[in-house]
């Protein structure tokens, strides 16, 4: 590693476990509707220049690591008192989903408490051990590690937002999660991509950004939302006749995130190659 940048995919697994296809009243097509799909696929240069990169591979509708392993869903896991639940989970979008896009019903029935276990400790846990291991090690090297949580959003989710509405929305819990300077170089690799970008509106990150974004202790964490209008076919989930370019795009922006990151260990010096 080169720099003290990380990127992450966690939305973007698209290995569809045969219990999930079995189980699950909505066809395939419609089980991806919730996914992030091609995201992993713009980080692929992403260890080319010096960066982390860690990418899901079970998809979001089996298990949503941007949640806390404690949003379970009692309309959905047999065995849980209904007690107060946070918007997420009243939603269906626990870290077991009850519904995908459009509040379409995953399944007919309810999973056991002991189902839910087993997709926590096979992949919740070990997605986030890694994650935070990762990010100790970049820390300890660099002084800093700066995540960028990579998702994608419908177009839908900004077309409200006036004639030309944002292409990128970057969250950062409002300043919580990240340092001001860091948020503002980023958007401006993005603005120069010729890319519209919001900041927290709509999206201000989730679990990810508010459990490991803490600047003061050196983890900056920036969730960046892409428009999946910009690269695909929304309904078909397949690329769109700009989805190369789009591509070629992605790859200046991460090479830029990660020049970012490059600062920190110039300031450390030799330590940060060691």
């Amino acid at each position: 590693m080169t720099t003290a940048v990380v990127f992450a995919s966690p939305h973007s697994g698209s290995d569809y476990p045969a219990e999930l296809l079995a189980r699950s009243v909505l066809d395939p097509q419609r089980l991806r509707s919730s996914e992030d799909a091609f995201v992993d696929r713009f980080l692929e240069t992403a260890p080319r220049e010096g960066a982390a990169l860690l990418t899901a591979r079970l998809p979001r509708a089996w298990v949503d690591l941007n949640r806390d392993e404690t949003e379970l869903d009692p309309a959905l896991i047999e065995g849980l008192e209904r007690g107060a639940a946070g918007p997420r989970v009243l939603a269906g979008l626990g870290v077991i989903p009850r519904v995908v896009s459009s509040n379409r019903a995953i399944y007919s029935g309810k999973l056991t408490r002991a189902e839910a276990d087993a997709r926590l400790a096979t992949v919740w846990r070990p997605y986030h051990s890694t994650l935070a291991a990762l990010l100790r090690e970049v820390q300890a090297r660099f002084g800093r590690a700066v995540l960028i949580d990579m998702h994608s959003m419908p177009s839908e989710a900004v077309s409200g937002a006036g004639p030309r509405p944002a292409e990128v929305v970057l969250g950062d819990r409002y300043g919580a999660a990240a340092r001001p300077d860091t948020v503002a170089a980023v958007e401006a690799i993005f603005t120069r991509l010729g890319l519209r970008v919001a900041r927290n509106a709509p999206f201000a990150g989730a679990y990810v950004t508010q459990h490991y974004g803490r600047p003061a202790s050196g983890y900056e964490v920036i969730q960046v939302e892409i428009s999946r209008g910009l690269y695909m076919d929304e309904a078909a989930i397949r690329p769109s006749a700009g989805y190369e370019d789009f591509r070629a795009l992605m790859a200046h922006a991460v090479a830029g995130i990660a020049a970012i990151g490059r600062d920190s260990a110039a300031r450390r010096g030799p330590l940060a190659a060691e």
